[in-house]
């Protein structure tokens, strides 16, 4: 094993934590009316994000955790794709 099956692996998890994230946020925009459109729903999770974004901006002044986690973690496995499959191509 090395390095960038390592990253991989790492990007991998990161993509299940946003998975999570986005479950979480869209659990809480349904509980507060939205229609979830599971349909298209890789299309409209940012809609989902940014409703979830901005209700709980509303409610506590600030975004919720779970817009963080989604963001971070979805920003950490591209980052960590692309080093993994840079150093994947190059040995």
């Amino acid at each position: 094993m090395n390095v960038s099956d390592l990253l991989l692996g790492m990007a991998l998890v990161s993509v299940g934590w946003g998975i999570v994230s986005m479950i979480a946020i869209t659990n809480f925009v349904s509980e507060r009316g939205t229609k979830i459109n599971f349909f298209l729903y890789r299309i409209y999770i940012f809609k989902y994000v940014s409703q979830y974004k901005q209700l709980t901006e509303a409610e506590n002044g600030e975004p919720g955790p779970w817009f963080y986690s989604f963001v971070i973690s979805m920003n950490m496995a591209l980052v960590l794709t692309v080093v993994g499959a840079i150093l994947k191509s190059s040995i």
